[in-house]
């Protein structure tokens, strides 16, 4: 069976799409390693299906230039992102592999009407010199920042470690729970220790998590207007003083001090659930540092869950984010596995969807829930995500995106009070059958509805392409 870790599904890059701005990011990183034994005095990038007709609003043309600049978007200084840009475009040059050569990105940067017949998110990006092609290479953008290489065995690039417990399905993660007598998150640990030592995957965790916290914090102690066309107003900052009620705090940790002090009412609660969710795809949407949870579209349902576990709950600390974590991770595998976490290719099922379900079983794990619980909470969430539709406005990761993950907390959370009280055994629909559904359902979904801005809110309210 096929092995992927938890930390391929949590990774820690840049806004405001995984898709669209993290893969392509990544496949410009992969070309420039290709390109070290050629000589080369000119690139041409091109973009198919809806890379092409979203690239723009997603960032997909800045975030292939600063790959091909050899930045990574885990250390990168995403406050500079926009002056390397504008270097770029003042001087007509591009540095590769510590090489300046002629680049204009209107014109090396190629939006192609077409789409290409392999997948919907498709790039080519070809070297030459002297006008000669001498190296091309064609790369599909899978969702949540994987990428695939034309002409490469998919069996050979994909991670086949022999895992103690082998997992495809859901079923299979249940049966080990069951027949070690573990919970879910042990399972998924005894995994992951294939791949890293505990040490190692502790400190990922708890990087994964401090990332999350930073960029809620960030997202709700900065205002201003998202960049693009829409000119959408940042609103976590206002809701989270009026949270606060007007106390002033300095730095992250009085903040933290006065969230777990406010009221724990219902609607206070769910305000700032839904503030959480808007901080991080806030900052998703200006080119800010997220974890990907599966997709950075959906950047904001896990963290935004976390967190309300974490400061509304008893807890045993960092223990239970790692519990967390590793058990939200594990469904997102199940997921990229049995069907697709790409608007591209499923719609918002497959993002906001699939997000919902890792976080309503995170939840589920850290609240005590049975292994079966657990599948029956990420079951629920699912289930009422079916057949979501990927529309956005202008091309942009704004509307209806971000308030969609604030939407998809708060299903989580449901789902996981929906199976805590339930009794799993006389479910009748268990999330292999709901994995299933999604597949099917989108392999049916219209293309328009798929991440190309042709459907839906995209085309019924009026904006200039931005």
């Amino acid at each position: 069976m096929e092995a992927i870790s938890v930390f391929d599904i949590f990774k820690i890059g840049v806004g405001p799409s995984s898709s669209h701005t993290l893969g392509p990011w990544k496949a410009a990183q992969d070309f420039t390693k290709e390109l070290e034994s050629k000589s080369f005095d000119s690139i041409k990038i091109e973009l198919f299906g809806s890379l092409s007709k979203t690239g723009r609003g997603h960032c997909t043309d800045i975030a292939i230039m600063m790959g091909l600049q050899g930045f990574d978007p885990k250390t990168v200084d995403t406050s500079k992102i926009n002056s390397y840009i504008e270097e770029i475009e003042s001087n007509s040059t591009i540095q590769i592999n510590g090489k300046d050569i002629s680049f204009n990105p209107n014109l090396d940067i190629v939006f192609r009407k077409e789409n290409d017949p392999a997948h919907p998110n498709t790039l080519v990006i070809s070297a030459f010199f002297e006008s000669k092609n001498v190296h091309s290479q064609k790369y599909f953008s899978v969702g949540g920042g994987f990428i695939e290489k034309d002409g490469v065995d998919q069996s050979v690039e994909t991670n086949l470690k022999k895992l103690p417990f082998p997992i495809q399905k859901a079923s299979d993660l249940f049966d080990h729970a069951e027949s070690e007598k573990k919970r879910i998150c042990e399972i998924v640990f005894e995994n992951e220790k294939t791949f890293k030592s505990e040490d190692e995957i502790t400190a990922d965790l708890r990087e994964i998590f401090a990332n999350m916290r930073d960029c809620i914090y960030r997202g709700c102690t900065t205002e201003g207007v998202l960049p693009g066309i829409l000119k959408v107003k940042r609103r976590a900052k206002d809701i989270s003083n009026k949270l606060v009620q007007g106390y002033e705090y300095e730095g992250k940790e009085e903040w933290y001090e006065l969230i777990k002090k406010s009221n724990k009412d219902f609607t206070t609660i769910n305000k700032w659930v839904s503030t959480f969710a808007l901080a991080v795809n806030e900052e998703n949407a200006d080119l800010g540092r997220v974890v990907t949870s599966p997709t950075n579209g959906a950047s904001g349902v896990i963290p935004a869950v976390l967190f309300y576990f974490y400061m509304f709950h008893q807890h045993n600390g960092l223990k239970d984010v790692d519990r967390f974590l590793l058990t939200a991770g594990e469904i997102g595998c199940i997921f990229k596995k049995g069907a697709t976490i790409s608007a591209a290719v499923g719609g918002c099922q497959a993002e906001i969807g699939v997000s919902s379900a890792m976080a309503a079983a995170g939840l589920t794990e850290v609240m005590g829930g049975s292994p079966k619980q657990i599948l029956m909470a990420a079951e629920i969430a699912m289930e009422h995500h079916l057949g979501l539709t990927c529309d956005p406005i202008g091309g942009l990761v704004q509307i209806p995106c971000i308030e969609r993950n604030a939407m998809g907390a708060m299903k989580a959370i449901t789902a996981c009070n929906l199976a805590l009280s339930g009794d799993p055994y006389s479910a009748i629909v268990d999330l292999d059958t709901a994995v299933k559904s999604m597949w099917d359902t989108a392999q049916e979904m219209n293309s328009k509805y798929k991440e190309t801005s042709e459907g839906g809110l995209a085309v019924n309210v009026a904006v200039a392409e931005c």
